[in-house]
Protein backbone atom coordinates (compact mmCIF):
# COMPACT_ATOMS: atom_id res chain seq x y z
CA UNK A 1 0.00 0.00 0.00
CA UNK A 2 1.18 3.25 -1.04
CA UNK A 3 0.33 5.76 1.58
CA UNK A 4 -2.11 8.65 0.52
CA UNK A 5 -3.28 10.58 2.92
CA UNK A 6 -1.88 11.78 6.30
CA UNK A 7 -4.25 9.73 8.27
CA UNK A 8 -3.12 6.78 6.48
CA UNK A 9 0.32 7.57 7.30
CA UNK A 10 -0.28 7.54 10.90
CA UNK A 11 -1.98 4.83 10.90
CA UNK A 12 0.53 3.11 9.69
CA UNK A 13 3.36 4.37 11.54
CA UNK A 14 1.45 3.28 14.72
CA UNK A 15 2.05 0.07 14.11
CA UNK A 16 6.10 -0.02 13.56
CA UNK A 17 7.86 -1.72 16.87
CA UNK A 18 11.13 -2.07 15.01
CA UNK A 19 12.52 -0.33 11.92
CA UNK A 20 15.36 -1.94 9.93
CA UNK A 21 17.78 0.92 9.24
CA UNK A 22 19.99 1.11 6.14
CA UNK A 23 23.33 2.75 6.93
CA UNK A 24 25.21 4.61 3.53
CA UNK A 25 22.89 7.26 2.37
CA UNK A 26 20.13 7.09 5.54
CA UNK A 27 22.22 7.81 8.78
CA UNK A 28 25.72 9.40 7.08
CA UNK A 29 27.30 9.59 3.48
CA UNK A 30 30.49 8.24 3.52
CA UNK A 31 32.05 9.26 6.55
CA UNK A 32 29.71 12.15 7.13
CA UNK A 33 27.09 11.91 9.97
CA UNK A 34 23.82 13.27 9.17
CA UNK A 35 22.92 15.73 12.02
CA UNK A 36 19.43 14.65 13.00
CA UNK A 37 20.46 10.47 13.05
CA UNK A 38 21.49 10.45 16.90
CA UNK A 39 18.50 12.28 18.01
CA UNK A 40 16.64 10.04 15.96
CA UNK A 41 17.72 7.00 17.20
CA UNK A 42 17.49 8.56 20.90
CA UNK A 43 13.61 9.34 20.25
CA UNK A 44 13.26 5.58 18.92
CA UNK A 45 13.90 4.47 22.42
CA UNK A 46 12.03 6.71 24.11
CA UNK A 47 9.01 5.67 22.45
CA UNK A 48 9.70 1.74 22.79
CA UNK A 49 10.46 1.35 19.27
CA UNK A 50 13.86 -1.38 18.44
CA UNK A 51 16.14 -0.70 15.59
CA UNK A 52 18.71 -2.37 13.49
CA UNK A 53 21.26 -2.07 11.25
CA UNK A 54 20.91 -3.22 7.93
CA UNK A 55 23.49 -2.72 5.45
CA UNK A 56 24.34 -4.29 1.82
CA UNK A 57 27.68 -3.24 2.57
CA UNK A 58 29.66 -6.59 3.42
CA UNK A 59 33.53 -4.90 3.43
CA UNK A 60 33.54 -4.38 7.38
CA UNK A 61 33.17 -7.08 9.70
CA UNK A 62 29.85 -6.51 11.80
CA UNK A 63 32.16 -5.76 14.69
CA UNK A 64 34.01 -3.03 12.72
CA UNK A 65 30.69 -1.94 11.55
CA UNK A 66 29.75 -1.22 15.05
CA UNK A 67 33.20 0.04 16.33
CA UNK A 68 32.94 2.60 13.07
CA UNK A 69 29.29 3.62 14.86
CA UNK A 70 30.16 4.63 18.07
CA UNK A 71 33.56 6.41 16.79
CA UNK A 72 30.88 8.34 14.78
CA UNK A 73 28.39 8.56 18.06
CA UNK A 74 26.08 6.37 17.42
CA UNK A 75 24.79 4.36 19.73
CA UNK A 76 25.09 0.81 18.72
CA UNK A 77 25.97 -2.84 19.38
CA UNK A 78 26.71 -6.36 17.56
CA UNK A 79 22.81 -7.35 18.45
CA UNK A 80 21.66 -4.47 15.87
CA UNK A 81 24.13 -5.06 13.28
CA UNK A 82 23.18 -7.11 10.38
CA UNK A 83 25.19 -7.27 7.37
CA UNK A 84 24.67 -8.99 3.80
CA UNK A 85 27.95 -10.84 4.72
CA UNK A 86 26.33 -11.77 7.81
CA UNK A 87 23.16 -12.70 5.93
CA UNK A 88 25.10 -14.99 3.04
CA UNK A 89 26.97 -17.21 5.96
CA UNK A 90 23.69 -17.91 7.20
CA UNK A 91 22.25 -18.31 3.94
CA UNK A 92 24.93 -21.23 2.97
CA UNK A 93 25.09 -22.73 6.15
CA UNK A 94 21.42 -23.19 5.92
CA UNK A 95 21.07 -24.63 2.48
CA UNK A 96 24.35 -25.72 1.19
CA UNK A 97 26.02 -27.51 4.62
CA UNK A 98 28.75 -29.14 2.59
CA UNK A 99 29.83 -25.96 0.90
CA UNK A 100 32.99 -25.09 3.07
CA UNK A 101 35.56 -24.17 -0.14
CA UNK A 102 34.14 -20.47 -1.16
CA UNK A 103 36.56 -18.62 -4.12
CA UNK A 104 35.74 -15.24 -2.70
CA UNK A 105 35.79 -11.85 -4.12
CA UNK A 106 35.80 -9.84 -1.20
CA UNK A 107 38.11 -7.49 1.50
CA UNK A 108 40.23 -8.93 3.68
CA UNK A 109 37.67 -8.09 6.95
CA UNK A 110 35.08 -10.14 5.35
CA UNK A 111 37.03 -13.10 4.24
CA UNK A 112 37.89 -12.93 8.00
CA UNK A 113 34.79 -13.14 8.80
CA UNK A 114 33.90 -15.84 6.36
CA UNK A 115 37.02 -17.87 7.87
CA UNK A 116 35.89 -17.17 11.44
CA UNK A 117 32.41 -19.07 10.56
CA UNK A 118 34.71 -22.09 9.71
CA UNK A 119 34.91 -21.65 5.60
CA UNK A 120 38.37 -21.90 3.92
CA UNK A 121 39.16 -19.10 1.03
CA UNK A 122 40.28 -20.48 -1.99
CA UNK A 123 43.91 -19.68 -3.76
CA UNK A 124 44.09 -18.09 -7.58
CA UNK A 125 45.44 -21.39 -8.21
CA UNK A 126 43.45 -23.61 -10.63
CA UNK A 127 44.16 -26.80 -8.78
CA UNK A 128 42.52 -25.16 -5.25
CA UNK A 129 39.09 -26.14 -6.25
CA UNK A 130 36.36 -24.30 -4.45
CA UNK A 131 32.71 -25.65 -3.98
CA UNK A 132 31.33 -22.13 -5.01
CA UNK A 133 32.18 -18.38 -5.73
CA UNK A 134 30.98 -15.70 -3.77
CA UNK A 135 31.27 -12.22 -5.05
CA UNK A 136 31.03 -9.39 -3.35
CA UNK A 137 31.61 -5.46 -2.70
CA UNK A 138 35.88 -5.81 -3.19
CA UNK A 139 37.66 -2.79 -2.50
CA UNK A 140 40.97 -4.50 -3.01
CA UNK A 141 39.92 -6.36 -5.93
CA UNK A 142 43.16 -7.44 -8.03
CA UNK A 143 42.69 -8.42 -11.92
CA UNK A 144 43.81 -12.18 -11.64
CA UNK A 145 41.58 -12.72 -9.19
CA UNK A 146 38.43 -11.37 -11.24
CA UNK A 147 39.38 -13.42 -14.00
CA UNK A 148 39.71 -16.54 -11.76
CA UNK A 149 35.99 -15.69 -10.37
CA UNK A 150 35.08 -15.72 -14.35
CA UNK A 151 36.63 -18.85 -15.02
CA UNK A 152 35.04 -20.94 -11.93
CA UNK A 153 31.65 -19.67 -12.74
CA UNK A 154 31.85 -20.26 -16.22
CA UNK A 155 32.69 -24.06 -15.71
CA UNK A 156 29.26 -24.19 -13.49
CA UNK A 157 30.85 -24.19 -9.86
CA UNK A 158 27.59 -22.87 -7.77
CA UNK A 159 27.93 -18.86 -7.45
CA UNK A 160 26.36 -16.70 -4.72
CA UNK A 161 26.50 -13.01 -4.53
CA UNK A 162 26.21 -10.48 -1.42
CA UNK A 163 24.57 -7.79 -3.20
CA UNK A 164 23.03 -6.18 -5.94
CA UNK A 165 24.09 -2.98 -5.39
CA UNK A 166 25.60 -0.68 -8.82
CA UNK A 167 27.30 1.70 -6.61
CA UNK A 168 28.18 2.77 -3.05
CA UNK A 169 27.40 5.86 -1.30
CA UNK A 170 30.06 8.37 -1.14
CA UNK A 171 30.84 11.75 -0.03
CA UNK A 172 34.09 12.16 -1.87
CA UNK A 173 34.58 12.94 -5.53
CA UNK A 174 34.53 9.43 -6.73
CA UNK A 175 32.57 6.45 -7.78
CA UNK A 176 32.62 3.26 -5.41
CA UNK A 177 32.05 0.54 -8.04
CA UNK A 178 29.65 -2.04 -6.16
CA UNK A 179 28.86 -5.93 -6.26
CA UNK A 180 26.33 -5.55 -8.49
CA UNK A 181 28.53 -4.03 -11.19
CA UNK A 182 31.06 -6.64 -10.81
CA UNK A 183 27.87 -9.38 -11.32
CA UNK A 184 27.02 -7.39 -14.75
CA UNK A 185 30.75 -7.03 -15.69
CA UNK A 186 31.05 -11.57 -14.99
CA UNK A 187 27.76 -11.77 -16.81
CA UNK A 188 28.85 -10.57 -19.59
CA UNK A 189 32.14 -12.33 -19.56
CA UNK A 190 30.40 -15.60 -18.68
CA UNK A 191 26.99 -15.46 -19.64
CA UNK A 192 25.83 -16.72 -16.22
CA UNK A 193 24.40 -14.61 -13.67
CA UNK A 194 24.68 -15.46 -9.75
CA UNK A 195 22.41 -18.23 -8.78
CA UNK A 196 21.52 -16.43 -5.58
CA UNK A 197 21.98 -12.49 -4.60
CA UNK A 198 21.70 -12.63 -0.72
CA UNK A 199 21.29 -9.21 0.44
CA UNK A 200 18.92 -6.70 -0.34
CA UNK A 201 16.12 -7.03 -1.73
CA UNK A 202 16.26 -10.40 -0.61
CA UNK A 203 13.59 -10.66 1.80
CA UNK A 204 15.65 -13.08 3.92
CA UNK A 205 17.44 -10.52 5.94
CA UNK A 206 14.28 -8.94 7.09
CA UNK A 207 12.74 -12.23 7.99
CA UNK A 208 15.75 -13.37 10.58
CA UNK A 209 14.34 -10.42 12.30
CA UNK A 210 10.96 -10.60 12.51
CA UNK A 211 11.58 -14.30 13.33
CA UNK A 212 14.19 -12.82 16.72
CA UNK A 213 11.80 -10.33 18.07
CA UNK A 214 8.39 -12.33 17.14
CA UNK A 215 6.96 -9.39 15.38
CA UNK A 216 4.58 -9.63 12.49
CA UNK A 217 5.47 -7.84 8.92
CA UNK A 218 3.33 -4.99 9.47
CA UNK A 219 5.14 -3.85 12.55
CA UNK A 220 8.71 -4.09 11.38
CA UNK A 221 9.62 -1.07 8.71
CA UNK A 222 12.98 -0.93 6.41
CA UNK A 223 14.47 2.67 5.90
CA UNK A 224 16.60 3.54 3.53
CA UNK A 225 17.69 5.59 0.14
CA UNK A 226 17.36 2.99 -2.28
CA UNK A 227 13.85 1.97 -4.20
CA UNK A 228 15.73 -1.12 -6.00
CA UNK A 229 17.50 -2.52 -2.62
CA UNK A 230 15.46 -0.73 0.81
CA UNK A 231 12.27 -0.10 -0.38
CA UNK A 232 11.72 -3.77 -2.40
CA UNK A 233 13.53 -5.60 0.75
CA UNK A 234 10.42 -4.28 2.98
CA UNK A 235 7.43 -5.29 -0.02
CA UNK A 236 9.21 -8.03 -0.19
CA UNK A 237 8.66 -9.39 2.76
CA UNK A 238 5.04 -7.53 3.13
CA UNK A 239 6.53 -5.06 5.38
CA UNK A 240 6.41 -0.99 5.38
CA UNK A 241 9.04 0.30 2.79
CA UNK A 242 10.20 4.04 3.69
CA UNK A 243 12.04 5.99 1.67
CA UNK A 244 14.66 9.10 2.31
CA UNK A 245 15.78 11.24 -0.16
CA UNK A 246 18.91 12.28 1.44
CA UNK A 247 21.13 9.40 -0.72
CA UNK A 248 20.88 8.16 -3.85
CA UNK A 249 17.56 8.28 -4.84
CA UNK A 250 15.12 11.47 -6.49
CA UNK A 251 11.58 12.07 -7.09
CA UNK A 252 12.68 11.65 -10.92
CA UNK A 253 13.63 7.78 -9.46
CA UNK A 254 10.43 6.94 -7.67
CA UNK A 255 8.34 8.32 -10.82
CA UNK A 256 10.04 6.20 -13.32
CA UNK A 257 9.93 3.17 -10.76
CA UNK A 258 7.59 0.42 -11.31
CA UNK A 259 7.83 -0.06 -7.33
CA UNK A 260 6.84 2.74 -5.06
CA UNK A 261 7.69 3.79 -1.33
CA UNK A 262 4.81 3.06 0.86
CA UNK A 263 5.92 6.48 2.34
CA UNK A 264 8.43 8.90 1.30
CA UNK A 265 10.46 11.15 3.73
CA UNK A 266 12.57 14.01 3.35
CA UNK A 267 15.05 12.48 5.55
CA UNK A 268 15.15 10.65 9.45
CA UNK A 269 14.20 13.88 10.79
CA UNK A 270 11.04 14.49 9.15
CA UNK A 271 10.53 10.96 9.81
CA UNK A 272 11.07 11.50 13.12
CA UNK A 273 8.77 14.33 12.93
CA UNK A 274 5.76 12.20 12.16
CA UNK A 275 6.15 9.43 14.48
CA UNK A 276 5.90 11.80 17.39
CA UNK A 277 2.71 12.40 16.17
CA UNK A 278 1.66 8.81 17.10
CA UNK A 279 3.36 8.97 20.01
Amino acid sequence: MVVQTDSERDALLTKIRHIALDMDGTIYNGNTLFPFTVSFLNNLKKWDISYSFLTNNPTKSAEDYVNHLLEMGVPATLNEMYTSAQATIDYIKLHHPDFKRLFILGTPSMIHEFEKAGFVSTREDATDIPDAVLVSFDKSLIYPRLCRAAWWISQGTPYFATNPDRVCPTDQPTVLVDCGSLISCLAYATGRNPDVVIGKPDPRMLYCIMEKLNLKPEEVAVVGDRIYTDVKTALNAGSPGILVLSGETTMDIVRESDRKPTIIARDLDELGSWLSLVH
